[in-house]
């Protein structure tokens, strides 16, 4: 296949020594497939997305940065009839953190979330004691890498409210609940390549950090999905995950059950280089995905 991987021209900021580039990682092996990938950042003008066979996003890390920019993108793509995958449709309804309350609606278990759309307050007080805890986690509906979020305590939270109810003005946030399970236990990352589980991670935050991003010195651990959560986040991926090549589920363990925090269907780390079968799949399931032999 012709393959243009999509990535950015701010990703060396995203460099971190506990991991592999993985850009580097996926295209050495799908060119030693006999595949033709050349890496093409998405917001030049200049390349000629139709030329290829297929378009993979694997690190257009800055999209939420430009995010009508993106959008316009998606459209254009969607205009060339170029294969994409992930499919535009999706990554586009994936963008924005309003789909938790459609996979809640399907009834799946999420992080209590109160929704702050664009133009409203952030009041403190009324969060804390709607979500019934001391500690609160704010953050835009369409971010990524930790931007812009904050972790607030109660008594302190007046004193960012100020700069929330200025970034409200512009964007539409939501407020979270604090969950200690981050730092006492880790975040689950389940990956799945063609729809079908491959692999698993543990991640954790820097000693007094809630920010499990390795680029923000969190670590990685691999693990192997203990099966309960494998359940729901094998549920999650059947049904909100239709014609992905990649798909990440993050969450964290509460009382036994996988609460979810996002399903990653845009750009996420894959942590191929955690799985030595993982490589493999993604370009079994690519070259599914293009001839169109999937379930």
């Amino acid at each position: 296949m012709n393959i243009a991987l999509v990535t950015c021209d701010i990703l060396a900021q995203y460099a971190a020594p506990n991991v592999e580039d993985e850009d580097s990682l996926l295209t050495r092996y799908l060119r030693a497939q006999g595949h033709h990938v050349e890496p093409r950042v998405w917001t030049n003008p200049a390349v000629e997305w139709e030329k290829y066979d297929v378009v993979l996003l694997k690190s257009p890390w800055d999209y939420f940065d430009r995010i009508e920019e993106f959008y316009a993108w998606l459209d254009r793509m969607e205009q060339l009839q170029v294969p994409m995958l992930n499919p535009a449709t999706v990554v586009r309804w994936n963008t924005n953190k309003r789909y938790l309350r459609d996979i809640q609606d399907a009834g799946v278990r999420i992080v209590p979330t109160q929704w702050l759309p664009r133009g409203s307050h952030f009041d403190a007080e009324a969060a804390h004691t709607a979500l019934q805890t001391d500690h609160l986690v704010v953050k835009p509906a369409v971010s990524g890498g930790a931007k812009n979020t904050f972790a607030l305590l109660r008594g302190e939270s007046s004193i960012r409210t100020p700069d929330l109810n200025e970034l409200l003005q512009h964007e539409d946030f939501l407020v979270q609940p604090f969950l200690p399970q981050i730092q006492e236990q880790g975040e689950w990352s389940l990956v799945y390549l063609g729809g079908e589980y491959s692999h698993c991670v543990l991640k954790t935050p820097k000693s007094g950090d809630f920010r499990v991003q390795h680029y923000l010195g969190g670590g990685i651990q691999a693990r192997t999905a203990p099966e309960h959560l494998r359940r729901t986040a094998d549920a999650i991926v059947q049904q909100f995950a239709p014609g992905c090549l990649y798909a990440r589920v993050d969450g964290v363990e509460i009382d036994g059950e996988l609460v979810l925090m996002e399903l990653e269907l845009i750009e996420p780390f894959l942590y191929l280089a955690t799985e030595p079968t993982s490589l493999p799949q993604y370009e079994k399931a690519l070259s599914a995905l293009k001839s169109g032999d999937v379930s």
